[in-house]
């Protein structure tokens, strides 16, 4: 389903399905899986969460095993944070003992506050068997804008070299200004540092533990979206409703949206968010 529905996301297809598969496969997994979803809004993060719901659940988000939490909406209020806590502690645990496999996703994660991190890290640590819940087949998801204009300059690196966005890898070497395409960010200390500061911000990153005590497993790059990966938005957003669609329609939709840089206007601002929205001027 990632590859035919996810569009220009080599890298974030190549890492979640291995992930993914090799986490379900492990008869005894160490910890609960961690993967952060990072880059530009529309790009497909939350896509591919719903999509791995779906793999994992009948009823997709609605199960419940799935617990999903946007940050300005189930914890709006700082001065309510040690009620947050343990409402959340107490939801995890509670999704955890009733399932077998859980899921917990955390939207716009760079404004989860740092006492929130803390209180979740319990449950995705190494499993200890010191009569602690176990949480090792649980798989935890942060979805984050962050990082996104760090990974849209390898992206337009590359477009001026006149190389393919499909030759990003993984394996280039780490860079201060754009780190989160390296494997160098589970490895290299320096380089996993600028990835947790542009994810999760510098003041969660002072004063959480999560990256030093190795709780994330990928850091997981979404790529900015261009003009044709526009046009399968829209050639998508058609074939949900039943309807027809030819080729003048797809590039109308695709050039009613806004792209960046203002030269070379590549890069669809946001992403494929609003295409499905704009299907609604052909009705």
């Amino acid at each position: 389903d990632l590859n035919k529905q996810l569009h220009g996301q080599h890298l974030a297809k190549e890492i979640v399905v291995q992930a993914v598969q090799g986490f379900l496969q492990s008869p005894q997994p160490q910890k609960a899986l961690v993967l952060s979803f990072h880059g530009w809004s529309g790009t497909g993060k939350n896509f591919v969460a719903r999509m791995l719901a779906s793999h994992l659940y009948r009823d997709g988000l609605k199960s419940k095993c799935v617990r999903v939490f946007i940050s300005l909406f189930h914890f709006p209020h700082h001065k309510y944070m040690d009620s947050y806590k343990a409402q959340l502690k107490k939801q995890i645990s509670e999704t955890v003992q009733l399932c077998k496999q859980s899921l917990f996703i955390f939207d716009e994660a760079e404004k989860l506050h740092f006492s929130l991190l803390d209180a979740i890290k319990p449950f995705m640590a190494r499993y200890d068997n010191k009569g602690q819940a176990d949480y090792r087949r649980s798989i935890f998801l942060f979805l984050s804008n962050l990082g996104g204009n760090a990974i849209n300059e390898v992206a337009l690196d590359f477009w001026r070299a006149g190389r393919a966005r499909e030759e990003i890898s993984m394996e280039q070497p780490p860079q201060k200004d754009k780190p989160c395409l390296a494997e160098g960010c589970l490895r290299s200390d320096e380089a996993s540092e600028v990835c947790f500061i542009l994810l999760f911000g510098a003041e969660n990153y002072a004063r959480s533990h999560l990256l030093e005590e190795n709780l994330i497993d990928f850091f997981v790059p979404f790529l900015p979206l261009e003009y044709p990966h526009v046009k399968l938005c829209a050639r998508d957003a058609f074939l949900a409703r039943g309807l027809p669609y030819t080729e003048a329609a797809l590039d109308e939709v695709a050039r009613m949206m806004v792209f960046v840089p203002k030269e070379e206007k590549l890069f669809s601002a946001q992403g494929c968010k609003s295409v499905s929205q704009r299907i609604n001027y052909f009705l």
